[in-house]
């Protein structure tokens, strides 16, 4: 995934330079400024760490003590044998009850049931599991960068529209006046005309402030300025495959993988474990308890030898846990299966919006054509005196309405085109 988003780094660093922003470029760029974007990279960290303590569990282990003790007993020759050597002059003191050792252990594990194996699938496995949380994260931003750079797009096509429909009755406007210096129009009729105009300009007044908030919204997402260039409209092209990739997908393998790591480390905890260990120390008494007994000098003494550890206790909890942890991974699948289910739902119904748009807009495209054919005869029918302004101005408006309509769906096509790309992940 890092390796991805440094492509995609390197290809969008010349972004300032091209004309017409696209949409997947404003995706990946928002990707890349979004601030959960750092998560990856935490992710990165904590998981090499966590491998790392995992694989210094085989190393061996080096431990220091010391300690001083004062005992209320402590071995004794048999009295028999103390009084023959006490009537043959000999005199053995024993042991002092005060004692003393510095010891240095070296612990070398030869096998662990498997958990240290167990430990870094974990490490593995919740990495994972964050990465592929993060990657939902992300994948929903593209969502709201969807929204606004088609929120653009379709406000541009109605500030178009609403121009030309200002140049339409501009001329209009020229049309009338000259009509009222002729003797055939009155001055109400250009009046007419001309608070048309005045609204219409109001109009597209308003809608460039929006589509103005709209492109600062945007760039505060990319984290760049789009310095006044229109954005590229994307192709109505639908998706080949109608199987969702989602990154949701990935998130529920991830959490099975981590139940998976956790039953294999409870197993782990009901098994001997077996090492190698070497003791040195120096001090009073040391292992000749004889050869102390007859002076209380401290020494050097060593043992070597090999260990095991059975942790009977384990087998207390572990049916319990792995019952937990299996029902755990059921309710995850239960999890997938309802989101496959709402996906599914989902993808039926962009599907048919995407069909609907289509034929309303070839329908559209008709529409539009009459429309214009009736407003330029009601112009015709004007200069001819047959009609009066306000039944212009109203044909004026029918064919700006079915003009802004048509537009407004071709973008809402694209749109839903692209919902249902993101539904699927494709």
């Amino acid at each position: 995934m890092k390796r991805i988003i440094l492509l995609w780094g390197l290809l969008l660093s010349g972004f300032s330079a091209v004309a017409q922003p696209t949409l997947d470029e404003c995706r990946a760029l928002a990707r890349n400024h979004y601030p959960e974007i750092r998560q990856y990279d935490l992710v990165r960290q904590t998981e090499e760490y966590t491998l790392s303590n995992a694989r210094r569990a085989w190393l061996p282990q080096l431990s220091l003590a010391a300690q001083a003790t004062w005992q209320t007993a402590v071995p004794t020759l048999p009295d028999a044998l103390t009084g023959m050597l006490s009537q043959q002059g000999a005199g053995i003191p024993g042991l002092n009850k005060d004692q003393y050792k510095v010891a240095l252990e070296l612990n070398q594990t030869l096998w662990d049931g498997g958990k240290s194996s167990a430990d870094k699938q974990i490490a593995e496995a919740e990495a994972a599991e964050q990465w592929q949380a993060a990657d939902v994260d992300l994948y929903a931003l593209e969502e709201r960068v969807d929204d606004l750079y088609f929120g653009i797009l379709l406000l541009d096509e109605r500030i178009v529209q609403t121009t030309l429909t200002l140049e339409l009755l501009r001329s209009s406007l020229d049309k009338v006046r000259s009509l009222q210096r002729n003797g055939v129009a009155m001055q109400s009729d250009s009046d007419a005309v001309e608070a048309e105009l005045l609204s219409v300009g109001q109009q597209l007044t308003q809608i460039e402030t929006t589509r103005d908030s709209y492109r600062r919204m945007l760039e505060i997402f990319i984290g760049r300025e789009l310095d006044g260039r229109n954005l590229t409209r994307p192709e109505a092209t639908e998706p080949v495959s109608l199987d969702a990739a989602r990154p949701e997908l990935a998130l529920f393998d991830a959490k099975i993988g981590k139940l998976s790591a956790q039953e294999r480390l409870v197993k782990s905890a009901t098994r001997p474990r077996f090492g190698l260990f070497a003791q040195g120390y120096y001090g009073y008494p040391g292992m000749d308890y004889f050869e102390n007994m007859m002076s209380s000098d401290w020494s050097w003494n060593a043992l070597i030898g090999v260990k095991m550890s059975w942790n009977f206790g384990a087998y207390y909890t572990k049916k319990n846990t792995l019952s937990k942890l299996r029902t755990a991974q059921r309710q995850v699948d239960v999890k997938r299966d309802i989101f496959l289910f709402n996906t599914q739902l989902q993808t039926i119904q962009e599907s048919g919006d995407v069909a609907r748009l289509r034929k309303a807009l070839a329908d559209d495209d008709r529409i539009v054509q009459l429309r214009r054919s009736v407003r330029e005869a009601a112009e015709s029918k004007l200069r001819n005196g047959i009609i009066d302004t306000n039944d212009l101005l109203r044909k004026i408006t029918e064919e700006d309405t079915a003009a802004a309509a048509r537009s407004a769906r071709e973008i809402e096509l694209i749109k839903t085109i692209y919902e249902l790309k993101h539904t699927l992940n494709r």
